[in-house]
């Protein structure tokens, strides 16, 4: 049976969310208040997602934000025991009607780059590639810099943040966040799970160490490795920045986009 979701069954999705990534290309075993948390940013709505239930259990799922007439994938997943059974593509489907029912004009995911199935998938159902986003994970034993508070400021960015960076999704969080930096540059940090949401300097004020300072004060901050996730590929600036400071790339996401 398929239908769409209520926020009482977030403890089945849970589960069912452990199950589906245990075995991913890049494992997820987030605790019930992570999850919570992410699907908080990125504005879940689950009267707008769709899941396969067997039972009560949850077999399959794909579970959608929604903001300003765009629908967003959260995550989609299908548990290894009912896979390649047409599932995904039938929660996938659904989501379609359900967004494009409430007003929805286009649909946004991401798929990792290795995961060439789902990739497939997406686009035999009318998705196309709009760009590829980068992720990494930074690490730097330095001293706490001073930090201060700075306004963020989107005319210094050269690309615009992913769904879950967006200025909007970081606003929807519940988890405390910080912005440091000052008139120069800026980066807004969570410090809980050391999550670099966005980063960026004035054009003016470039190579002049100020990236260096802000990614150094972050890290210091998070006392913990820095995840710096679906950065714009095409931004080839802060890519060279990130692997001269070190910083070791995870993985490559593929961003697409179904009209509605």
């Amino acid at each position: 049976m398929i239908r769409t979701l209520r926020h009482d069954d977030f403890d089945e999705i849970h589960r069912a969310f452990l199950d589906a990534f245990s075995d991913y290309f890049v494992p997820m075993k987030p605790k019930p208040e992570v999850l919570r948390e992410m699907f908080t940013r990125r504005g879940w709505a689950p009267e707008l997602s769709s899941a396969v239930f067997e039972g009560d259990r949850i077999v399959a799922f794909t579970l959608n934000g929604f903001e300003d007439a765009a629908g967003y994938d959260t995550g989609s997943g299908v548990v290894p025991t009912h896979r390649r059974r047409g599932l995904a593509r039938q929660t996938i489907e659904h989501s379609i009607d359900l967004l494009r029912n409430a007003g929805a004009t286009r649909y946004v995911l991401e798929v990792l780059e290795p995961n060439t199935g789902a990739a497939a998938l997406y686009r035999a159902t009318g998705f196309e590639e709009t760009r590829r986003l980068d992720c990494w994970t930074y690490e730097h034993p330095a001293a706490a810099r001073a930090a201060h508070a700075t306004p963020a400021h989107d005319e210094w960015w050269d690309f615009q943040p992913s769904w879950q960076n967006s200025t909007r999704s970081i606003a929807r969080a519940k988890d405390d966040h910080i912005t440091i930096g000052d008139e120069d540059g800026y980066a807004i940090l969570f410090p809980n799970t050391g999550d670099l949401a966005q980063l960026a300097v004035r054009r003016e004020a470039r190579r002049r160490g100020v990236a260096t300072r802000l990614l150094e004060s972050a890290a210091a901050i998070a006392q913990k490795p820095l995840r710096i996730l679906n950065a714009d590929a095409r931004d080839e600036g802060m890519e060279k920045f990130l692997r001269a400071k070190g910083a070791k790339h995870l993985i490559r996401q593929i961003e697409m986009e179904l009209t509605l």
